[in-house]
């Protein structure tokens, strides 16, 4: 059985990919030029000529602002469409934005890539032809869950098709057809694992993918993942915006595979945004090199990464995101000259066995300034020990750079969910 799902192009040479980058980013940019007026008016002035991928750097930024204007001005979908709408087949909007929703469409062959890369990436979590995959990713409107669906079907695999939530048939299906894989966010994943504890099943599971929120690459929270649910835990990363899922682990677990063949990723500055060399944490910022219907070009998603081309152990010659997405670049939290993100948080209040891992960073804000910071976590059973809090600041404070107030919560006070879980808390004060 082969290695890799796509070997042709998930192992080409860094020359011959990077050359097919081009001709690919020259196309959509000319056929852009002619079919969008979005992108006409964005572009007015920028010399479009690209005589290699470094001068994609002087094309303009777009943000989920922009396109959430454009749409409101120019219903349904805005300007930037790149197909008529008679080869639109399915509408997915973004989640976890509040107000207006910025939708996108995918047309036939969008929906045909979507379907590979996603299989390219289940494959490399080790996923083949028979495996049971029990689907927790929302199904719908929003997208991750129909792209694992579609790939899994691509693969021959058995689909459990659950959806994001519904614990009980969750634990049901799990005890029913003995699935050997799982999708969903890690927040889900940790909460599943409670849940199985708790009525005192064991995991049939030998492979998690999470995705829709940082944190899998994350060393504590991976260890939790691992040992709640049985299984190896993989990082799967997509945007709504750009593709439900065109990043994944592979078995070596050394970062993100981005699908380079159908994505440009770049990494700038969060504040000058000027791209940054190889190596440097950044924002990501993506740009679409073979979608039809609604395309992008630089993209300013405003998730962090750091970016290597190094050759990967298991093989892949694509560039992949060292420690996954971290988090977002909104979440930074500056706290007397400090400045940190949930993601370290979550690494120490993750480390300790007598919490349940559940956390909320508690922002107390006035003037535009940061006055207060409380973590806010969940102890694992009643009764630990008084030193906890003391050890917890401590471990906290050498993470930081900061002392934040800490403040213990019953078991299954915080509230769990299946989506985007919420950690950074912000409260305005007079």
């Amino acid at each position: 059985m082969r290695a890799f799902w796509e070997p042709e192009v998930e192992t080409l040479p860094r020359p011959q990919l990077e050359s097919l980058q081009l001709e690919r980013l020259r196309q959509q940019v000319e056929r852009l030029w002619r079919t969008s007026a979005f992108f006409r008016e964005k572009w007015a002035g920028v010399n479009l000529e690209l005589r290699h991928l470094e001068d994609l750097s002087r094309f303009p930024l777009v943000t989920k602002a922009e396109l959430r204007a454009e749409q409101q001005a120019h219903p349904p979908l805005g300007r930037y469409t790149g197909v008529e709408a008679q080869s639109w087949r399915e509408y997915h909007p973004s989640s976890g934005t509040t107000g207006f929703p910025v939708g996108t469409v995918w047309s036939e062959g969008d929906v045909e890539n979507i379907t590979q890369v996603t299989a390219r990436v289940l494959y490399g979590y080790g996923l083949r032809p028979g495996d049971i995959l029990l689907n927790g990713f929302s199904y719908g409107l929003w997208v991750a869950g129909l792209a694992v669906h579609y790939a899994a079907r691509a693969m021959g695999l058995f689909v459990l098709p659950v959806g994001a939530g519904q614990t009980e048939r969750h634990l049901e299906l799990m005890e029913r057809f003995r699935p050997q894989a799982l999708t969903a966010t890690p927040s889900f994943g940790l909460y599943l694992g409670e849940a199985l504890r708790a009525r005192g099943l064991e995991s049939p599971l030998r492979v998690g993918a999470f995705g829709g929120e940082a944190g899998t690459e994350n060393p504590s929270t991976r260890r939790r993942l691992e040992e709640a649910l049985g299984l190896q835990a993989y990082d799967f990363y997509g945007l709504a915006e750009m593709g439900p899922t065109f990043a994944g682990e592979c078995q070596a677990k050394a970062g993100l595979h981005f699908a380079e063949d159908h994505y440009l990723v770049e990494v700038v500055d969060p504040e000058s945004q000027e791209p940054l060399p190889e190596g440097e944490v950044g924002v990501l910022v993506l740009t679409h090199l073979t979608r039809q219907a609604t395309p992008l070009v630089r993209y300013y998603t405003g998730d962090l990464a750091r970016l290597t081309k190094e050759p990967c152990p298991c093989g892949r010659t694509h560039l992949r995101a060292v420690g996954g997405i971290p988090g977002r670049v909104d979440d930074l939290v500056v706290y007397r000259g400090a400045k940190f993100y949930p993601g370290q948080v979550e690494e120490v209040v993750r480390r300790f066995p007598e919490l349940a891992g559940e956390y909320r960073i508690e922002v107390r804000e006035a003037g535009g300034l940061v006055q207060g910071v409380t973590v806010v976590v969940e102890m694992a059973h009643p009764g630990v020990g008084e030193g906890l809090v003391e050890a917890l600041r401590q471990s906290l404070k050498a993470a930081l750079g900061v002392t934040p107030e800490v403040r213990l919560e019953a078991p299954g006070t915080l509230e769990r969910t299946a989506f985007k879980a919420k950690r950074v808390v912000r409260h305005a004060q007079a």
